[in-house]
């Protein structure tokens, strides 16, 4: 099955992800995160099959986030008001997002990449 790639061309992360993807020839579909980001239900399933907890897919090193100042909500908030945050700016969420349906990876760890989607 093929992976759905969620990336920023401009980030640098996103970019060696990209790379290490077709060195190693797994096919994708590459998705811009900002042009089109997950909706609230997408981002819902991703964030329950991936196991981890919800604030691990803020991108917390990016402009939006500080300027939102989301460091102090997320502890407080719901998961639904999270989802409905993460849904309504790409560039809140961490990335690259990959996922085969099953799957999620969120950032690039090429380790985590080899296990997940090699």
């Amino acid at each position: 099955m093929s992976l759905t790639f969620y990336w920023y061309p401009k980030c640098g992360t996103c970019r060696n992800a990209k790379k290490w993807l077709e060195e190693h020839n797994v096919a994708f579909q590459e998705i811009h995160i900002v042009e089109q980001p997950p909706s609230k239900e997408e981002l819902r399933e991703l964030y329950q099959k991936s196991g981890l907890e919800l604030k691990k897919f803020f991108n917390t090193s990016g402009k939006k986030y500080r300027e939102l100042g989301l460091k102090d909500k997320i502890g407080t908030a719901s998961d639904e008001e999270l989802l409905e945050l993460l849904a309504s700016d790409g560039m809140l969420i961490k990335r690259p997002l990959t996922t085969n349906g099953e799957n999620v990876t969120v950032g690039f760890k090429e380790d985590e990449f080899e296990k997940q989607w090699l």
